[in-house]
């Protein structure tokens, strides 16, 4: 591993897990062998974090027998949007976010830790509620995500951090054309209507083989994925099933459309959203919530063509506090 003799620790203002520094990417990362951790505590501890990520359904899922434990409102996985446990490049890989917070966040205009943006998912992408400091969940997944992070300089950034980051269509992104490619690429395994493939029945806590989309069992409006330029990138560097970022079956334009509309349809709705980004600077332009922009539709900020917001935000025009 080369030496880095100056780390500059920059500002993330986006809203995935991202590696943020401005340190020369490294690009040869993988995650550490779980196998090799020996059985003692430590090893443990990771091992439950691990187990609690790909299969959040079962451990503190809506269905879970002890109803003091259901913390997530829906029966997705941290897994879900988070490939290979953690571990794909441009599959939001937790590998190098241990030692990337503290970090300042722009969604809160203030510095968080891990701990905040583990419960920023909790409350978001599974449409449930925070995780108690002190909890043996959130000490178990701290703890994977430290092991994931083994031999990681902190501030390093990883090559692959994060999703794609595909350019702006010139168009707006549409839901009409992303339908079509649903159907012919996304159906087989999440549903005809965006519901996806459960294990067994509602109830069983069991969760999903292929994890729904859309609906009441979905991230809600306030989750990353509810932006269509954040889906777009993730749908791109890994769906459908089986393919990465280097063997990408989707155009950048069929990426966007899907995302469109998939994000068009109904899903939970996160409640005060309009104090996110207090700092209106930092509120993205495709995050399809009040306030917006002045001059531009919601239609415009959740679509796009998001050229022409970001020129007025270049000049100062931000949305109202």
């Amino acid at each position: 591993m080369k030496q880095i003799n100056r780390i500059i620790i920059g500002l993330a203002i986006g809203t995935g897990w991202t590696v943020v520094a401005l340190a020369q990417g490294q690009k040869d990362w993988q995650a550490p062998d779980i196998g090799k951790l020996p059985d003692d505590k430590y090893g443990q501890m990771v091992r439950q974090g691990k187990a609690l990520m790909e299969q959040t359904y079962k451990h503190i899922g809506p269905e879970v027998k002890d109803a003091s434990k259901r913390f997530s409102g829906n029966n997705l996985a941290c897994v879900s949007c988070h490939m290979d446990a953690g571990s794909r490049k441009f599959g939001n890989p937790w590998v190098g976010t241990f030692v990337s917070f503290p970090q300042y966040r722009g969604r809160e205009d203030a510095v968080s830790t891990t701990e905040e943006r583990i419960n920023g998912c909790m409350e978001r992408s599974m449409n449930g509620r925070k995780l108690p400091l002190e909890s043996a969940e959130m000490k178990a997944m701290l703890s994977y995500l430290h092991f994931l992070s083994t031999g990681i300089p902190v501030g390093a950034k990883l090559e692959g951090g994060g999703t794609l980051k595909l350019k702006p269509l010139a168009r707006a992104a549409d839901p009409v054309a992303g339908k079509q490619v649903y159907a012919t690429t996304c159906a087989a395994c999440h549903g005809e209507n965006g519901q996806g493939m459960r294990r067994g029945k509602v109830g069983d806590a069991d969760g999903y083989q292929f994890p729904p989309v859309w609906g009441a069992d979905s991230y809600n409006n306030g989750a990353g994925m509810a932006r269509v330029t954040l889906a777009a990138g993730f749908i791109k560097g890994n769906m459908p099933s089986g393919i990465t970022h280097t063997t990408a079956v989707l155009t950048d334009e069929q990426a966007f459309d899907v995302a469109a509309y998939v994000n068009s349809q109904p899903r939970p709705v996160k409640l005060n959203l309009d104090a996110d980004f207090p700092a209106r600077k930092n509120k993205p332009v495709d995050a399809a919530f009040a306030p917006y922009t002045p001059g531009f539709s919601p239609e415009q900020h959740k679509y796009g063509p998001w050229k022409a917001i970001s020129e007025a935000r270049e000049k100062g025009i931000y949305p109202a506090k």
